[in-house]
């Protein structure tokens, strides 16, 4: 960020500190766990309330800001910024819920849920540009741990929420307010760009291992404890004693950078010392060694615009005709890479996968009561344990096959977007005892599009402005839930709701029961998925010699800046 220069230290301290970020950061997941309140308490329409759906979604995603100033400032100032926005933004929201304010303009209430989530972005920018940084060679693998714990927290807060807040809007409110910031502060200091891991380190390997496994085993903890409490009833003292093993849990990655420091490898010679120096130079593709790594991280590691000063003067020289463009894998600026069709290939993939499943988590909450489940919490772990799956699975499984047989990460989009059309047409057909599965599978497919679409636009269009380019990409989901949850979704459930109760469709607040409330709704977001899943095949054909350069040796290979 600002100031870029790497630390002596590890960067398993930085990933063990953004697992914890990862987590608050996750905190527009909430919005099912405290949306019935807005409706019943302040007596909003659904129409109105998938709105404010839509600001939650806008808050979260829009990053361009976080994007274009991670270069200039460093990750506390980033991490700083999304603590006053968090206190900000849910602080109103509690004032209006608690009935500490009354009579709060619905407007106020739509900016403070932007600003609020909008946290969201500062956090997640901040972490992810910063770990991508600090392990270049396992960008898959780190996008799905982190993205994995974000989609995992929604799982986090549900545990807190029924075992310790008692299933309380207000005070999980109270909690986003002035919780996260805590956590986020206290944190900030550990979450910094350090020495970039080489990839060399053979036990590299086993910690990123030992990284998913415990993420897995907090998952299936989780998902476990939600459907005890669902069935059980706690005592305080056994609540508690719950919420301690999940923090347990939530430590296991920091026992990398414990182990480290008490069992120190011994140091092993650079693979520098045993390539002469005039061979490399001759090479027109780099190596995958520390020192052709060395020089390409320099372009995004150091603040300054160097190479192109550097290219000026060579012009002036004589040296060079003029600067050319990057060829996909290189660096390229946020100009550059919006005039590629690639990239607004991705975008639309992105867009259709996220878009049509952000409508389903919005609307979760009404989903569930219309086809009858009687706890609608239930429905939010499984699909945050279902998304959490998939942001895992996606980034380790696609990174297997894209060293092991060259095979673009884009295809596994596709593959996702076919199952999300059987599962909007199994949540149409209301089939008996299906609604659990239909919102598992659609969970693991949401969580696929992030896991992937993260590490594919690093590899296409490189590392230096990252930033500003994954928070672009994250425009999708914002755009989908204001299309398809605030002017479909919303407005379909109010029609047919006021055709239940025969009164006017904006009266009043009211519900809907029965498969009618939502049909038509998954029938359109099945029927987009069939369209994203042919662009993404459009995609995944065009990437396949991109990736076969940049894998064609079973490891990732920098391209030369230019």
């Amino acid at each position: 960020m600002a100031v870029l220069k790497a630390g002596s230290r590890p960067p398993w301290v930085g990933l063990g500190a953004a697992v914890w970020v990862q987590i608050a950061a996750g905190n527009a997941y909430n919005f099912p766990l405290y949306s019935h309140s807005l409706k019943s308490v302040l007596g909003f329409s659904q129409q109105q309330l998938t709105m404010l759906g839509v600001a939650n979604d806008i808050g979260e995603n829009v990053g361009l800001l976080p994007g274009i100033v991670c270069n200039k400032l460093p990750t506390w100032a980033m991490l700083s910024i999304g603590v006053v926005a968090c206190f900000l933004g849910y602080g109103v929201l509690w004032l209006a819920i608690s009935q500490t304010v009354q009579s709060l303009p619905y407007w106020l209430l739509w900016i403070a849920l932007v600003v609020g989530t909008n946290s969201n972005a500062w956090f997640g920018t901040a972490v992810l540009v910063t770990n991508m940084r600090n392990f270049p060679f396992s960008r898959g693998i780190v996008a799905g741990i982190l993205k994995g714990y974000v989609g995992l927290s929604a799982a986090v807060y549900t545990v807190i929420y029924s075992l310790v807040l008692h299933k309380s809007s207000s005070k999980l409110l109270l909690l986003l307010t002035l919780g996260i910031p805590v956590l986020c502060l206290a944190l900030m200091y550990f979450v910094r760009p350090c020495t970039p891991a080489s990839g060399a380190d053979s036990r590299e390997h086993g910690h990123f291992v030992f990284t998913q496994v415990a993420s897995i085993a907090l998952g299936i903890y989780l998902l476990t404890t939600t459907v005890l409490f669902d069935s059980l009833s706690f005592s305080g003292t056994v609540s508690y004693t719950f919420i301690a093993i999940m923090v347990l849990f939530l430590m296991a990655p920091l026992a990398i950078p414990v182990k480290m420091t008490f069992y120190r490898a011994s140091p092993q010679k650079s693979s520098d010392q045993l390539i002469p120096e005039e061979d490399n130079a001759e090479n027109k593709e780099p190596l995958l060694i520390p020192s052709s790594s060395s020089a390409q991280l320099g372009s995004f590691l150091d603040g300054d615009d160097t190479s192109d000063l550097d290219i000026l003067l060579a012009e002036g020289e004589g040296a060079v005709k003029k600067k050319r463009r990057p060829k996909r894998g290189e660096d390229f600026t946020f100009r550059e890479a919006f005039v590629k069709a690639d990239f607004w290939l991705l975008f639309l993939v992105y867009f259709i996968g996220v878009g049509s499943g952000v409508t389903v988590l919005n609307n979760l909450a009404q989903i569930g009561i219309a086809q009858g489940s009687s706890d609608t919490t239930m429905l939010l772990s499984i699909f945050s344990f279902g998304n959490f799956v998939g942001r895992l699975g996606g980034g380790a499984i696609s990174e297997h096959f894209v060293r092991s047989k060259t095979v673009p990460r884009t295809v596994w989009m596709t593959c996702t977007q076919l199952i999300m059309v059987l599962t909007y047409l199994l949540f149409a057909s209301d089939l008996s005892g299906t609604l659990h599965a239909a919102t598992s599978l659609l969970g693991i497919c949401y969580g696929v599009q992030f896991s992937v679409m993260v590490p594919t636009a690093s590899e296409l269009f490189g590392l230096k402005h990252f930033g500003v380019i994954y928070n672009f990409m994250l425009l999708g989901n914002p755009l989908g839930a204001l299309i398809f949850s605030g002017g479909l979704a919303g407005y379909v459930y109010d029609k047919e709701a006021a055709k239940q109760q025969g009164l006017n469709l904006l009266s009043s607040s009211v519900s809907c029961l029965g498969p009618n409330c939502f049909r038509l709704t998954f029938l359109v977001l099945a029927g987009l998925c069939v369209l994203g899943s042919f662009l993404s095949v459009i995609l995944t054909m065009r990437l396949k010699p991109v990736y076969q350069m940049l894998y064609s040796g079973g490891s990732f290979r920098l391209p030369q800046s230019h």
